[in-house]
């Protein structure tokens, strides 16, 4: 064989090689690295307008001082409104004693989704009024009971639109809607030097606390809302949340910017606050942030008409219900 007999043999079996390689043997299966795309969370879209609605619905039984008889009428409407979207709601009753010793027969409200999961979390809010108007200008007003627009009924709205929500797009987590009572039975300003007692605030959070409304109840973390309604609200990361649970606030904070949402939820940190969550905290060892509009300046740093007869509904602003509860979907439905 020539030489160059042997480099036409040589180049036959290399064009061959090439060919085979190019077009794959029959045994042969594709190589790929790429790790399969996890399908994007749907997060469904928050109504405000229906969440104005149940803000409405509140304020329009008047002030829901706890023991009262509008108390009681209010107490049924929520109770019948879970209902609707639950798996099951239970009303815890207790007796708690207030600033001035006075009894007070109190109802927390508690909505379950997928009770028997133990993968769950829990949001809150309070949906009683304060009794007096002890930060109005006018201090005629000062022992008149609030409408509590923005304090106590706008974060009842936000979560009973979230409770319908979740009611036709079902999560994947364990879910409790707890509605506190009591928890604006605190003393009034103007005696804090004369009668001040410790843990006077919060009184059906301490009692839901104390003695949970299930047995061994167990949730991964709660979220707290109070006063959530205000125009170009912002909510700082309040102190005892970021002491509590750190991650909570991160996770929460997160997800509302990365929704859009930066202009309301702000990433400084607040003062410590003593509402519902420190209770929570404290006594259950749930790690439970608080999402509440303060205002650095103003009379009791909140927002302007904390505690005055001017928190009415007119007070009220839909961009930050949807803001708020829009955020809120957005942690739910992250969750596995």
């Amino acid at each position: 064989m020539t030489n160059d007999e042997a480099m036409k043999i040589r180049y036959f079996f290399f064009i061959v090689t090439v060919v085979l390689a190019s077009c794959g043997g029959v045994d042969e299966k594709p190589v790929t690295n790429d790790k399969p795309i996890e399908p994007k969370v749907e997060v469904p879209v928050f109504n405000q307008d229906s969440a104005y609605s149940y803000i409405e619905s509140q304020v329009a039984f008047g002030p829901r001082v706890t023991g009262t008889e509008v108390s009681d009428k209010c107490a049924a409407w929520l109770t019948a409104k879970l209902s609707q979207w639950m798996d099951t709601v239970a009303v815890q009753k207790g007796k708690v004693v207030a600033y001035d010793n006075t009894g007070l027969n109190i109802k927390n409200i508690i909505g379950s989704y997928l009770p028997g999961n133990n993968n769950r979390i829990f949001l809150c809010s309070h949906w009683d009024s304060r009794p007096y108007a002890d930060y109005d200008p006018d201090k005629a007003n000062h022992r008149k009971p609030i409408d509590g627009a923005n304090d106590g009924a706008s974060g009842v709205g936000v979560l009973l639109e979230i409770a319908r929500i979740i009611s036709t797009v079902k999560p994947k987590i364990g879910i409790d809607i707890i509605f506190f009572d009591a928890e604006d039975y605190g003393t009034p300003g103007d005696l804090q030097d004369q009668t001040h007692k410790e843990d006077t605030w919060g009184l059906g959070s301490q009692f839901w606390a104390k003695s949970l409304h299930e047995s061994g109840y167990y949730a991964r973390y709660g979220i707290l809302l109070d006063m959530v309604g205000a125009e170009n609200a912002q909510f700082h990361q309040e102190g005892f949340s970021k002491y509590y649970a750190p991650d909570i606030v991160r996770k929460v904070w997160e997800t509302a910017r990365s929704a859009g949402f930066s202009d309301y939820f702000v990433m400084t940190e607040g003062n410590p606050i003593t509402d519902d969550h420190y209770y929570i905290n404290k006594i259950a060892n749930i790690p439970t942030i608080d999402i509440i509009h303060t205002e650095p300046g103003t009379r009791g740093g909140f927002f302007t008409h904390w505690h005055t007869m001017g928190d009415t509904m007119d007070k009220i602003n839909k961009n930050t219900l949807y803001a708020v509860g829009q955020s809120l979907l957005h942690v739910i439905y992250g969750e596995k």
